[in-house]
């Protein structure tokens, strides 16, 4: 297996485990055929990419004025490099080696950065959660949710009472690999809610989807 192929697979399951949801291409042209049809918050981006370059990558996305961040990885890490890269229309330059935890804060600033601004900690009701902390309690309980769970949670908070589509949260939590006809979300919002406990704070809206607050 190849270093770029490596550390990409690498770097998908990590960040898989940090709650956020990736797809993993190896190849350049690949990346531009995904990106035509998928938005993405933030794309990390190896210069080094086999077929299309990183760079050319970059500044295709940039001709479309596309609405994520670029994240670049580079073994060169020189200034001058970093320069022609965020000219290139990078928002962010990262050379290799790095460590992993650096590579998270970076992707999680320009997933901020991204979004709509939002209060640093959600909340309705007694429920909080505190995306930087990873963080999320009731009545002040703390909540020890798994990564799935607390990105599903963080969602909802999100929407401030607004319907949020089984679908949407299976495309925002998970990732291309899961199946569209699987009761992944369904299980999921199921273990969250024994988890937050009585009273219950997530509604089922028929042929919608879910939910925070409210009867």
């Amino acid at each position: 297996m190849e270093d770029h192929e490596i550390l990409g697979r690498t770097i998908g399951t990590g960040l898989r485990r940090e709650g956020m949801a990736v797809d993993v291409v190896l190849d350049g042209n690949d990346a531009l055929d995904r990106l035509v049809v998928t938005r993405y918050d933030v794309v990390v981006l190896d210069r080094d990419l086999p077929g299309v370059s990183g760079d050319e990558v970059c500044r295709r996305l940039a001709e479309r004025r596309s609405e994520s961040r670029v994240l670049m990885l580079t073994a060169a890490g020189t200034v001058r490099d970093r320069v022609h890269g965020l000219r290139l229309g990078a928002d962010d330059y990262l050379p290799k080696p790095f460590d992993f935890a650096e590579l998270v804060a970076r992707i999680q600033a320009l997933g901020r950065r991204t979004a709509a601004p939002r209060p640093a900690t959600l909340e309705s009701g007694d429920v909080t959660l505190d995306p930087q902390r990873r963080a999320a309690s009731r009545g002040g309980r703390p909540l020890l949710l798994s990564p799935k769970e607390f990105a599903v949670l963080e969602c909802l908070l999100a929407a401030a009472g607004a319907v949020v589509p089984a679908e949407t949260l299976l495309e925002r939590v998970w990732d291309e690999a899961a199946n569209p006809f699987t009761t992944t979300v369904k299980t999921t919002v199921g273990r969250l809610r024994v988890k937050l406990g009585e009273p219950p704070v997530i509604v089922t809206v028929r042929e919608g989807g879910y939910r925070i607050g409210g009867p």
